[in-house]
């Protein structure tokens, strides 16, 4: 299938070259080499993670401190996530590909799959971001709807009363249906930039679940006495409260009323050029402190994310400065909520796509 073609349009092109020459001197300008940060975490960070996990089997005669420690496990996993796998698949935490791979590969012990996350990512998301059909990050679930202009059907008209008991099953669903589905089912969207997956990419993938419910259930039941109800209890609580910790970040960024899900025309043109397409598809945050930049990989600032992603999170600041006063002079369309105001805005996103609002407008 032939894929989504940007609309051409070449004083675009020169703003961006405008836009990305500001940037590159902004940067080049910051005397101090911050990858150096990420680099400490990609040591540190794994380590607090295998740390909670002994903290667990050694306390397993102490339920509260073995629940506690699988918690902190599932917040410790996406913290991982937000500061390491994201950067290495953008290979932005050190120079070396190799290396950068060696670091992605976190995500393999940790329940989900290196492989197809970052064909998912860089492919699918960074090259068609909110594009129905092409996007992975808004494949259809069948239980909600997230694209405006699909009809809801059946019980995704109710969705917007029920959508907060799916959510903290946001990671259950990758591990056990999402990572499978696409490795397995040809009508999954990843296939349309991936292509055929080598055979050694299935046996890996598989291997590796084994391996990660291998020491997350069964070692601590045959070895160190846990019963099996505490084992698969804290397990679950862990993937809960990781699944509502990554959503609370990732969800105000790009399924909001306020982004546009730009439809392909016939010729699977889309109506945007690549750079009004990444300002009318993504939204920053408002919040802007040190626990947002150095904890949580300064997802607020994703616009930059989209446009410079062969920076590391460490120079958004900067970059985010330069975008925005560059968006203003040129009538670009930059948008930064608070945090809670974007959540807002998603709720909001559900309840008119649930009520068919994008129809009823049309009509």
């Amino acid at each position: 299938m032939e894929k989504p073609i940007y609309f051409k349009d070449s004083e675009d092109a020169k703003l961006f070259n405008e836009l990305r020459k500001k940037v590159n001197q902004r940067v080049e300008a910051i005397p101090e080499n911050r990858d150096l940060y990420i680099q400490i975490k990609a040591i540190i960070l794994p380590l607090v993670y295998f740390g909670l996990y002994g903290v667990a089997l050694f306390n397993a005669e102490k339920p509260w401190i073995y629940i506690l420690s699988f918690v902190l496990l599932g917040i410790s996993l996406v913290l991982i996530y937000l500061n390491l796998i994201h950067e290495a698949a953008h290979n932005n935490i050190y120079k070396s590909k190799r290396l950068n791979n060696l670091v992605l590969q976190i995500f393999d012990f940790v329940g989900a799959n290196s492989y197809i996350w970052k064909k998912r990512h860089i492919a699918a998301h960074h090259a068609y971001p909110n594009v129905d059909g092409w996007d992975t990050d808004i494949e259809q679930s069948g239980l909600l709807l997230i694209v405006p202009w699909i009809k809801a059907k059946g019980v995704q008209k109710y969705q917007h009363f029920f959508f907060f008991l799916v959510y903290p099953l946001y990671l259950f669903n990758w591990m056990f249906i999402r990572d499978f589905r696409d490795f397995f089912d040809k009508e999954r969207v990843i296939l349309k930039t991936q292509g055929a997956i080598p055979v050694k990419e299935k046996i890996k993938m598989v291997a590796y679940k084994l391996f990660y419910f291998f020491y997350q259930i069964v070692v601590p039941v045959l070895f160190f006495k846990v019963s099996v109800g505490l084992a698969l209890g804290a397990w679950f609580l862990q993937v809960i409260s990781a699944s509502i910790f990554a959503l609370f970040v990732l969800l105000p960024l790009h399924p909001l009323p306020d982004n546009a899900f730009p439809k392909l025309d016939e010729k699977n043109g889309l109506p945007f050029s690549w750079l009004h397409h990444q300002f009318e598809v993504t939204n920053d945050l408002k919040e802007n402190n040190w626990f947002v930049r150095n904890v949580l990989g300064n997802f607020n600032f994703h616009v930059a994310h989209h446009l410079f992603p062969n920076y590391s999170y460490l120079y958004y600041n900067e970059i985010t400065e330069e975008i925005e006063e560059f968006a203003k002079e040129h009538n670009l369309s930059y948008k930064r909520f608070p945090i809670f105001t974007a959540l807002g805005k998603h709720v909001n996103l559900l309840k008119q796509n649930a009520n068919n609002a994008y129809y009823i407008l049309e009509e």
